[in-house]
Protein backbone atom coordinates (compact mmCIF):
# COMPACT_ATOMS: atom_id res chain seq x y z
CA UNK A 1 0.00 0.00 0.00
CA UNK A 2 1.81 3.32 -1.07
CA UNK A 3 1.62 6.01 2.17
CA UNK A 4 -0.54 8.99 2.06
CA UNK A 5 3.01 11.02 1.95
CA UNK A 6 3.75 9.34 -1.61
CA UNK A 7 0.28 9.76 -2.60
CA UNK A 8 0.41 12.87 -2.00
CA UNK A 9 3.75 14.02 -3.88
CA UNK A 10 2.45 11.45 -6.86
CA UNK A 11 -0.33 14.23 -7.47
CA UNK A 12 2.38 17.54 -7.48
CA UNK A 13 3.70 18.43 -10.09
CA UNK A 14 7.02 16.69 -10.99
CA UNK A 15 10.01 19.16 -9.96
CA UNK A 16 11.99 21.14 -13.03
CA UNK A 17 14.27 19.02 -14.79
CA UNK A 18 17.93 19.58 -13.46
CA UNK A 19 19.97 22.33 -15.38
CA UNK A 20 23.07 20.40 -17.20
CA UNK A 21 25.79 22.96 -16.08
CA UNK A 22 28.89 23.79 -17.67
CA UNK A 23 30.32 22.57 -14.53
CA UNK A 24 29.10 19.12 -14.76
CA UNK A 25 29.91 18.66 -18.73
CA UNK A 26 33.34 19.38 -17.48
CA UNK A 27 33.25 16.77 -15.02
CA UNK A 28 31.50 14.73 -17.19
CA UNK A 29 34.93 15.12 -19.67
CA UNK A 30 37.05 14.17 -16.53
CA UNK A 31 35.40 11.41 -15.87
CA UNK A 32 35.58 9.70 -19.48
CA UNK A 33 39.18 10.61 -19.73
CA UNK A 34 39.81 9.05 -16.77
CA UNK A 35 38.19 6.18 -17.40
CA UNK A 36 39.69 5.99 -21.28
CA UNK A 37 43.61 6.43 -19.61
CA UNK A 38 42.62 3.49 -16.76
CA UNK A 39 41.42 1.30 -19.56
CA UNK A 40 44.41 1.62 -21.29
CA UNK A 41 47.11 1.91 -18.49
CA UNK A 42 45.50 0.58 -15.31
CA UNK A 43 45.08 2.79 -12.56
CA UNK A 44 48.31 2.52 -10.70
CA UNK A 45 50.31 3.98 -14.03
CA UNK A 46 47.78 6.93 -14.26
CA UNK A 47 48.25 10.22 -12.36
CA UNK A 48 46.55 13.19 -11.54
CA UNK A 49 48.05 15.20 -14.19
CA UNK A 50 47.60 12.58 -16.91
CA UNK A 51 43.73 12.33 -16.24
CA UNK A 52 44.28 16.74 -16.43
CA UNK A 53 45.65 16.38 -19.86
CA UNK A 54 43.30 14.25 -21.22
CA UNK A 55 40.60 16.39 -20.43
CA UNK A 56 41.96 19.63 -21.61
CA UNK A 57 42.09 21.57 -17.98
CA UNK A 58 44.75 22.21 -15.69
CA UNK A 59 45.62 19.96 -12.15
CA UNK A 60 43.96 22.37 -10.16
CA UNK A 61 40.99 22.47 -12.57
CA UNK A 62 40.81 18.77 -11.87
CA UNK A 63 41.39 19.20 -8.08
CA UNK A 64 38.65 21.47 -7.77
CA UNK A 65 35.77 18.89 -9.40
CA UNK A 66 37.00 16.51 -7.49
CA UNK A 67 38.90 17.05 -4.34
CA UNK A 68 39.80 13.54 -3.63
CA UNK A 69 41.65 13.28 -6.86
CA UNK A 70 42.31 10.04 -8.65
CA UNK A 71 40.55 7.69 -5.80
CA UNK A 72 37.27 9.73 -6.26
CA UNK A 73 37.79 9.52 -10.39
CA UNK A 74 38.44 5.56 -10.03
CA UNK A 75 35.01 5.21 -8.34
CA UNK A 76 33.53 7.75 -10.35
CA UNK A 77 34.41 5.81 -12.97
CA UNK A 78 33.21 2.23 -11.67
CA UNK A 79 29.68 3.52 -10.07
CA UNK A 80 28.81 5.00 -13.55
CA UNK A 81 29.05 1.44 -14.77
CA UNK A 82 27.62 -0.68 -12.51
CA UNK A 83 24.11 2.11 -12.49
CA UNK A 84 24.06 0.97 -16.19
CA UNK A 85 24.14 -2.73 -15.49
CA UNK A 86 22.28 -2.65 -12.32
CA UNK A 87 18.99 -1.61 -14.60
CA UNK A 88 19.09 -4.56 -16.43
CA UNK A 89 20.56 -7.26 -14.38
CA UNK A 90 18.95 -7.06 -11.27
CA UNK A 91 15.31 -6.38 -13.04
CA UNK A 92 13.04 -8.59 -10.17
CA UNK A 93 10.28 -8.58 -12.87
CA UNK A 94 12.63 -11.31 -14.80
CA UNK A 95 12.55 -15.03 -14.42
CA UNK A 96 15.92 -17.21 -14.50
CA UNK A 97 16.11 -17.69 -18.23
CA UNK A 98 15.48 -13.43 -18.48
CA UNK A 99 18.43 -12.64 -15.81
CA UNK A 100 20.92 -14.77 -17.96
CA UNK A 101 19.47 -13.09 -21.52
CA UNK A 102 20.20 -9.90 -19.36
CA UNK A 103 23.82 -11.16 -18.38
CA UNK A 104 24.77 -12.42 -21.90
CA UNK A 105 23.17 -8.75 -23.37
CA UNK A 106 25.93 -7.03 -21.02
CA UNK A 107 28.25 -9.05 -21.96
CA UNK A 108 27.66 -8.85 -25.68
CA UNK A 109 27.45 -4.79 -24.86
CA UNK A 110 30.88 -4.65 -23.41
CA UNK A 111 32.09 -6.28 -26.78
CA UNK A 112 31.29 -3.10 -27.79
CA UNK A 113 33.26 -0.87 -25.21
CA UNK A 114 36.69 -2.96 -24.94
CA UNK A 115 38.29 -0.29 -23.00
CA UNK A 116 35.69 -0.87 -20.34
CA UNK A 117 36.40 -4.45 -20.57
CA UNK A 118 40.36 -3.56 -20.08
CA UNK A 119 39.68 -1.23 -16.97
CA UNK A 120 37.66 -4.09 -15.35
CA UNK A 121 40.39 -6.68 -16.08
CA UNK A 122 43.02 -4.56 -14.97
CA UNK A 123 41.35 -2.84 -11.93
CA UNK A 124 40.44 -6.91 -10.55
CA UNK A 125 43.99 -7.64 -10.50
CA UNK A 126 45.11 -4.34 -9.57
CA UNK A 127 42.47 -4.22 -6.88
CA UNK A 128 43.80 -7.52 -4.68
CA UNK A 129 46.14 -5.76 -2.51
CA UNK A 130 43.59 -4.52 0.21
CA UNK A 131 45.45 -1.20 0.11
CA UNK A 132 43.95 -0.61 -3.71
CA UNK A 133 41.36 2.17 -3.62
CA UNK A 134 38.93 -0.68 -5.44
CA UNK A 135 39.51 -3.16 -3.09
CA UNK A 136 36.51 -3.07 -1.10
CA UNK A 137 34.30 -2.30 -4.41
CA UNK A 138 35.40 -5.24 -5.98
CA UNK A 139 34.97 -7.45 -2.73
CA UNK A 140 31.41 -6.57 -3.07
CA UNK A 141 30.92 -6.45 -6.53
CA UNK A 142 31.78 -10.29 -6.00
CA UNK A 143 29.23 -10.99 -3.07
CA UNK A 144 26.52 -9.72 -5.23
CA UNK A 145 27.03 -11.29 -8.47
CA UNK A 146 27.89 -14.34 -6.16
CA UNK A 147 24.65 -13.89 -4.45
CA UNK A 148 22.68 -13.10 -7.33
CA UNK A 149 24.15 -16.11 -9.77
CA UNK A 150 23.52 -18.43 -6.85
CA UNK A 151 19.79 -17.61 -6.62
CA UNK A 152 19.51 -17.70 -10.79
CA UNK A 153 21.17 -21.12 -11.20
CA UNK A 154 19.21 -22.44 -8.28
CA UNK A 155 15.99 -21.75 -9.84
CA UNK A 156 17.26 -23.20 -13.31
CA UNK A 157 18.17 -26.01 -11.29
CA UNK A 158 15.22 -26.67 -9.25
CA UNK A 159 13.26 -26.55 -12.52
CA UNK A 160 15.39 -28.36 -15.52
CA UNK A 161 17.82 -30.15 -13.61
CA UNK A 162 19.07 -32.27 -10.77
CA UNK A 163 19.51 -29.89 -7.18
CA UNK A 164 20.47 -32.80 -5.25
CA UNK A 165 23.83 -32.71 -7.19
CA UNK A 166 24.85 -28.91 -7.60
CA UNK A 167 25.37 -26.22 -5.05
CA UNK A 168 24.33 -23.02 -6.17
CA UNK A 169 26.91 -20.74 -4.52
CA UNK A 170 29.59 -23.05 -5.87
CA UNK A 171 28.06 -22.54 -9.40
CA UNK A 172 27.96 -19.08 -9.26
CA UNK A 173 31.65 -18.81 -8.77
CA UNK A 174 31.93 -20.75 -11.07
CA UNK A 175 30.08 -18.95 -13.71
CA UNK A 176 31.47 -15.73 -12.29
CA UNK A 177 35.52 -17.07 -13.36
CA UNK A 178 33.63 -18.67 -16.53
CA UNK A 179 32.81 -15.50 -17.88
CA UNK A 180 35.00 -12.82 -16.24
CA UNK A 181 37.89 -15.62 -18.09
CA UNK A 182 36.02 -15.81 -21.08
CA UNK A 183 36.02 -11.74 -21.58
CA UNK A 184 40.21 -11.77 -21.20
CA UNK A 185 40.56 -14.00 -23.94
CA UNK A 186 37.51 -11.91 -26.17
CA UNK A 187 40.33 -8.93 -25.26
CA UNK A 188 42.69 -11.28 -26.56
CA UNK A 189 41.19 -12.97 -29.76
CA UNK A 190 37.28 -11.41 -30.23
CA UNK A 191 36.55 -13.02 -33.55
CA UNK A 192 36.70 -16.69 -31.40
CA UNK A 193 34.56 -16.16 -28.73
CA UNK A 194 30.95 -16.72 -28.06
CA UNK A 195 30.01 -15.61 -25.19
CA UNK A 196 26.44 -17.16 -25.08
CA UNK A 197 27.44 -20.69 -26.61
CA UNK A 198 29.56 -21.27 -23.88
CA UNK A 199 27.37 -20.28 -21.29
CA UNK A 200 25.17 -23.17 -23.38
CA UNK A 201 27.27 -25.38 -22.87
CA UNK A 202 28.27 -24.32 -18.96
CA UNK A 203 24.50 -24.97 -18.51
CA UNK A 204 24.13 -27.86 -19.58
CA UNK A 205 27.42 -29.67 -18.12
CA UNK A 206 25.29 -28.71 -15.32
CA UNK A 207 22.46 -30.76 -16.70
CA UNK A 208 20.26 -28.15 -17.48
CA UNK A 209 18.22 -28.57 -20.33
CA UNK A 210 18.27 -24.93 -22.30
CA UNK A 211 15.96 -25.70 -24.80
CA UNK A 212 13.96 -23.43 -23.53
CA UNK A 213 16.02 -20.67 -23.66
CA UNK A 214 15.01 -17.84 -25.74
CA UNK A 215 18.12 -17.93 -28.21
CA UNK A 216 16.73 -15.59 -30.34
CA UNK A 217 16.69 -12.50 -27.69
CA UNK A 218 20.35 -11.51 -27.86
Amino acid sequence: MTSPDLDHVADDPPPPARRYTKGDRTKERIVEAAADLFSKSGYLAVSQRDIAAQAEITHAGLLHHFPGGKDELLMQVLERRDADDAVVLFDEHLDAWGHLDQTVRIVERNARTPGLVALYAKLSNEASDVNHPAHTYFRRRYEILREHFATVLGELVDRHGDRSALDPDTVAQQLIALLDGLQTQWLLAPETIDMRARLVDFLALLGVDTTGWRTDSA
